[in-house]
């Protein structure tokens, strides 16, 4: 039972024919929901051999379905729905209450559209919970509920959840399984997205109920990734927070490019092409602000070439604003600390270097000596010289409101970080290394420890830990 990751999304012959014969049971599934992704999963789990019933209180919806019609204009969809229907493995009814007893999954697809407020409407969330709950009640058998709306973290387990939980009389993980499941199924490429996955989540309540949905999916990804509910709740979010940013991003590239008679979309393709720095990993993970010789003076002259243009680009525009505020959370969890004494370990921008430049922590410092803060500092790369002289001097003239850190630098700058973190009550960690991280360990139990860079790839879960993101 294998879809090829070189299926053709336009022949849906080819589809079908490499559903699986029936030599061995699938688990049966009901799809809560026949909007978008409701219809484009009914006739994909169809299409892998899964009987799957369609459910919904819109009749015309459960009628189309049934007939092996497409309620929505989808390439393929129609031609996969009516083979599904031909070979008796959709239906379609609104009847939820005896399709979660006739099935094994229930896939919940419902609309969970803008509140008034601005938040998540959840009218639809709590009706689905109320009946699944009620079938629950008097069905034996383990059954598996996959929640694929997007809603806020903390849905599945905080609102639905309870309900089923309450109604039903029994335990999630133990009597039913809860699954978050998140949707990347563009508009248009849906069916050849459902089969050639950029990525599929399975955020799980217990390990049964993650091996069951990913059994479900290992014809189509093999490598699903397996994580808590929560984080699958959020990364839904994230994915379309992020395309919706490089749309903006890129718009306004555009519009400052017209003006210069410059050719946005060359451009955009040579920025692209970069996939060690551009299109990677690298700069996407949560942690302190940015700093340097380069990022901060560029956002400014990005934002002031546009100011000059008369172009107006309220993301680039808020790209200062925000990494300051960076720099106030961990300001604001140094005060919480109540520390009178504070060690830093890391000063220059990054590790590796002892460029002071736009350094981030710096403004940490300044604001410690401000609120008259005992401040020692720790830094490998940085020695005390002519060289560090020099960038003082120059941070002086163009840095002037950090007056106390760099008239008192060389005086606080240690090259004992040992006896250092001994004499301090918090310690800032503004740079991963292995140093840096045996240091902490060892001062874990006894220190409020204050770290924007993730020093360890494990949370530590100790009250006095305090990480920026995390």
């Amino acid at each position: 039972m294998t879809i090829h990751s070189t299926f053709d999304p336009t022949n849906v012959a080819s589809i079908i024919d490499t559903a699986a014969p029936h030599n061995k049971e699938l688990p049966s599934v009901s799809i809560v929901g026949l909007g978008y992704v409701g219809a484009v999963s009914t006739a994909c789990l169809s299409s892998l051999g899964h009987k799957v019933v369609g459910v919904d209180l819109d009749e015309q919806k459960v009628a189309s379905i049934a007939a092996g019609q497409s309620p929505i204009h989808e390439m393929n969809l129609a031609e996969m729905l009516t083979a599904g229907v031909t070979r008796n493995l959709i239906s379609a009814t609104t009847d939820l209450h005896g399709a979660i007893l006739d099935t094994d999954i229930t896939f919940v697809s419902v609309g969970t559209p803008t509140a008034e407020g601005g938040g998540c409407d959840m009218r639809a969330i709590n009706a689905v919970a109320t009946t699944i709950g009620q079938a629950l009640k008097v069905k034996q058998a383990f059954h598996t509920i996959v929640m694929r709306c997007s809603i806020p973290p903390g849905t599945t387990c905080g609102v639905m959840v309870p309900i089923i939980e309450e109604i039903s009389g029994k335990i999630a993980g133990q009597d039913f399984g809860v699954c978050f499941n998140p949707e990347f199924l563009r508009e248009g490429t849906a069916v050849e997205d459902f089969h050639n996955p950029p990525k599929t989540v399975i955020g799980a309540s217990d390990e049964k109920t993650a091996a069951i949905i990913k059994e479900l999916y290992a014809p189509v990804d093999e490598n699903a990734i397996i994580s808590s509910i929560e984080v699958a709740e959020m990364v839904k979010y994230v994915d379309n927070v992020w395309h919706a940013t490089k749309v903006c991003f890129a718009n306004e590239i555009g519009r400052i490019c017209k003006p210069l008679d410059v050719d946005s979309h060359q451009v955009m393709d040579i920025f692209v092409q970069d996939t060690k720095l551009n299109l990677s990993p690298y700069y996407l993970k949560p942690g302190f602000a940015f700093g340097g010789s380069c990022l901060p003076k560029e956002v400014r002259a990005v934002s002031h070439l546009a100011d000059e243009l008369g172009v107006s680009v309220p993301l680039i525009d808020s790209l200062t604003p925000s990494n300051f505020d960076q720099i106030d959370v961990a300001v604001n969890a140094l005060r919480s600390s109540g520390a009178k004494r504070v060690a830093f370990l890391g000063v220059a921008f990054k590790p590796g270097t002892d460029d002071l430049r736009e350094s981030p922590v710096l403004n940490v410092i300044e604001a410690a000596l401000a609120d008259g803060l005992e401040v020692q500092l720790c830094d490998p790369a940085i020695e005390k010289g002519a060289h560090l002289d020099t960038q003082l001097a120059y941070l002086k003239q163009s840095c002037p409101h950090l007056q106390r850190t760099l008239a008192n630098f060389s005086n606080m700058l240690s090259n004992e970080p040992e006896s250092m973190l001994e004499r301090c009550d918090a310690i800032v960690v503004s740079q991963k290394n292995s140093e840096f991280r045996q240091l902490v360990s060892e001062q874990m139990n006894a220190k409020t420890i204050i770290d924007v860079v993730r020093l360890f790839d494990e949370r530590p879960s100790h009250d006095n830990y305090f990480g920026i993101g995390w």
